[in-house]
């Protein structure tokens, strides 16, 4: 086996590539080093590697075709002025449609017309590739390693770029655990192992810090493919990084026997999950918290402290609203269907604690039940009754008073 097989061989250990893309790329790099310094112009030049530059063979590549007019060769000069001036025909008037028939013309670069093909194989038909093997110069060797070195190199680049893309766009919208790898101004860089995630200032947790060496779990957001290589965007405070957790930490979510209905979060700080089973057998609540709060615990630390609510989901909006604004207590709620708003009525005592601070737990309740929630409190009756029954009272002994008199 030669030196540059075994190199291939380990360049495709180390970056996790396939050895026959790797292949692929030295073959059209020699073929690109060939045609430089060896090709004609109308050769379609193709590189079969075979173990080692100097043993690989050279072939001029063509389809055969139907029998057509071939056109006179053109200069530079006149192709140059031939396309100057059908650039100033198509600014002056429209070009006319034309069909596929009128376009078509012979190619003799990567073409062979079928007359010409049957004097190399007596059986050529049309659509058949014809391999017309090329003389390979004592310093093709030399010359071609060379040329292809640099050429190799780069589309090395381009495949490892592009494989790793194509990894992570596979894991587009899924939680990966990861490793923070340092701070770039206000982005967190984070280690994924092929490739570094951006975790930008919008995607992090406010108040949560990230060390050097912290092992995360991200939301991957968005993978693109730039020219410097895969951009990939991740998130802390999406909802779907809150689902994801559950499905990891919860084995009867994972298995269906509870299903995971809805999410409302406020990231850093509070978040609304509801759940529901069908199985009388199974507390859906207790256990999303597990023994003594044991799995609920591993997720708030997972998500650096945010308080998690779990409540049930009913198909009875009412019944549904009141779930989700635990832990207040109810007295009454009005629905308007029209409008989709409910009117949620309770003790003064629970007014605050319905609401809940800044707001936040009528909030996440309405975003977690898709309803409108308007939350009131009843008139305390009690309290204004004894004190007419002491007004009355009052008034009873001022006419005793006045009778003794």
């Amino acid at each position: 086996m030669s030196e540059i097989t075994n190199a291939i061989k380990q360049i495709c250990e180390e970056k996790s590539l396939s050895y026959d893309a790797v292949i692929v790329t030295v073959e059209s790099a020699l073929a690109a080093a060939y045609r430089k310094d060896f090709g004609e112009r109308l050769q379609n030049i193709k590189v079969e590697f075979e173990d080692d530059i100097e043993n690989s063979r050279v072939f001029d590549v063509k389809t055969v075709v139907e029998d057509m007019p071939e056109e006179p060769e053109e200069t530079e000069e006149e192709v140059e002025k031939s396309t100057e001036k059908k650039s100033s025909e198509k600014d002056e008037e429209e070009v006319p449609a034309v069909t596929e028939e009128e376009v078509r013309k012979f190619n003799p670069k990567t073409e062979i017309q079928l007359s010409d093909a049957l004097l190399l194989k007596k059986d050529a038909k049309v659509g058949d590739e014809i391999k017309i093997e090329l003389e390979v110069p004592a310093t093709y060797g030399r010359m071609a390693a060379q040329t292809a070195k640099q050429v190799i190199i780069q589309r090395l680049r381009e495949a490892e770029r592009e494989m790793i893309f194509e990894d992570f766009k596979e894991k587009e919208h899924e939680v990966v655990t990861a490793v923070v790898q340092r701070r770039e101004g206000r982005l967190v860089l984070i280690d994924l192992g092929k490739s570094v995630g951006v975790l930008p200032p919008d995607g992090q947790i406010a108040g949560e810090r990230y060390e050097v060496g912290d092992r995360i779990k991200v939301y991957v957001k968005e993978v693109a493919l730039k020219t410097k290589g895969p951009e990939i965007i991740l998130s802390r405070t999406s909802e779907e990084i809150l689902k994801k957790v559950f499905y990891l930490e919860i084995p009867e979510i994972a298995n269906g026997l509870i299903e995971l209905k809805r999410v409302a979060r406020e990231a850093g700080s509070r978040s609304k999950v509801a759940v529901f089973t069908d199985s009388d057998n199974i507390d859906p609540i207790g256990s999303c918290v597990g023994q003594r709060g044991s799995r609920i615990q591993i997720i708030i630390n997972e998500l650096g402290g945010e308080k998690v609510d779990i409540v049930e989901w009913d198909e009875d909006p009412e019944a549904f609203i009141s779930n989700a604004l635990s832990p207040a207590k109810i007295i009454e709620i009005k629905i308007n269907e029209e409008e989709k708003k409910a009117t949620v009525i309770v003790l003064p005592d629970q007014l605050s604690l319905a609401i809940g601070k800044g707001g936040q737990n009528a909030r996440l309740a309405a975003r977690l039940t898709g309803w409108k929630i308007d939350i009131t409190e009843i008139k305390d009756e009690t309290n204004s009754e004894p004190k007419e029954e002491d007004d009355e009272v009052e008034n009873d002994d001022e006419e005793e008073v006045k009778e003794d008199k």
